[in-house]
């Protein structure tokens, strides 16, 4: 008996853009999906299933050396702006600044993304749909006061804390003025 299901990734705002699954039962009762590109190997798929949500190799880096410095932030913080909700990777909350730090596959890094030579019309509508969604959270954070930044991956540790450090002394100078 086939069942929808919307495909839905944990971070996804908007499931009314979200393709559609569709799943059908088997004799045996497990659930085997249609619609949905088979993976191009067993690697790809573990792979894919190793790639954590929050807590990364870049997160974990650049948190550290920002507690280094001696600033003192909120990892994870949920941000509700604009009708939608989001959560930063790093938030400073009483000056209001966000910061994410983008993966060069998943946000489509001018210098450094690339798409797969596998299934190219689900990957290219996903990462379409993730640069959409970072649009959306940038003009929604922005509409209600929130400074947001943006680090992509491959930006050198010092570079990207400085980054950091500037923005917040701005946002600081401008609750201050």
């Amino acid at each position: 008996m086939p069942v929808s299901v919307p495909a839905r990734s944990p971070r996804s705002q908007d499931i009314s853009k979200a393709p559609v699954i569709a799943a059908e039962r088997t004799h045996g009762g497990s659930l085997t999906l249609t619609g949905y590109p088979m993976p191009s190997s067993q690697a790809a798929t573990a792979v894919m299933r190793g790639n954590r949500r929050s807590d990364t190799g870049p997160e974990l880096r650049v948190r550290s050396e920002l507690h280094r410095r001696g600033m003192r932030f909120r990892k994870q913080l949920l941000i509700a702006a604009g009708g939608i909700r989001v959560r930063a990777d790093v938030a400073f909350p009483r000056p209001r600044l966000a910061i994410f730090l983008d993966g060069c596959f998943w946000h489509r890094c001018p210098e450094h993304g690339n798409l797969p030579r596998s299934n190219t019309a689900y990957w290219s509508a996903k990462l379409d749909r993730n640069v959409e969604r970072d649009l959306r959270v940038l003009a929604a954070l922005s509409s209600e006061g929130w400074r947001v930044l943006r680090i992509w991956e491959h930006v050198p540790l010092n570079l990207a804390a400085d980054q950091v450090q500037a923005a917040l002394t701005e946002c600081k100078a401008v609750a201050d003025a």
